[in-house]
């Protein structure tokens, strides 16, 4: 087996040997360079959005602005308002009409 490394002016290293097969290979080694600018592109933003470590326990705050607010109790007063059957009788048979109303 042979080892090269950035002194002998192969970035990474360079491996020769066998595997469990009898079969020779040779691994290049990875390029890597601290040193140089990333510039951080969309997919790399994503994916370090998709895949960052939530805490689950830690508490939520949300701050609605007053006009949120009002929507949102408007939403809690219609979701639980109480039904009954006369109510649901009255929309369920309430008059119909398709353009307009004939006078009779």
């Amino acid at each position: 087996m042979a080892e090269f490394n950035e002194k002998n002016g192969v970035f990474g290293g360079i491996e020769f040997g066998n595997n469990a097969q009898g079969i020779e290979f040779e691994n290049a080694g990875t390029i890597r360079n601290d040193k140089l600018p990333v510039k951080t592109g969309f997919w790399q933003k994503f994916k370090s959005f998709w895949l960052q470590d939530i805490d689950w326990n830690k508490e939520i705050k949300v701050e609605l602005t007053p006009h949120q607010q009002k929507i949102e109790d408007e939403i809690n007063e219609f979701l639980h308002q109480e039904i009954t059957w006369e109510k649901v009788h009255d929309f369920l048979f309430q008059e119909v009409t398709f353009g307009k109303k004939q006078a009779e």
